[in-house]
């Protein structure tokens, strides 16, 4: 299991398009991908999940990989979620 926190930088937080930019770059990989955010635990692959936790800009998630592919899968995450999430 590997995890790494990450602060989202999109101006609306994770709205529709950028969840489900998420899921896209979550669902490519075998890993059990999870986020949590103020005491909730969201599935990465799920937008109803990500739409669900109610991540503004400027809040902090830490992301949580269980996998074969887990160290691939979390700095994949991040990325994304660094380069703005499309936006």
């Amino acid at each position: 299991m590997v995890s790494q926190r990450v602060t989202i930088k999109n101006p609306t937080g994770l709205h529709l398009r950028p969840a489900g930019i998420l899921c896209k770059e979550a669902m490519q990989f075998k890993s059990l991908i999870t986020f949590t955010f103020r005491d909730n635990t969201a599935n990465a692959k799920s937008v109803l999940s990500v739409l669900g936790a109610c991540v503004k800009c400027g809040d902090e998630i830490e992301f949580i990989c269980e996998g074969e592919d887990e160290q691939e899968a979390l700095k994949t995450l991040v990325d994304a979620v660094e380069s703005g999430l499309g936006e």
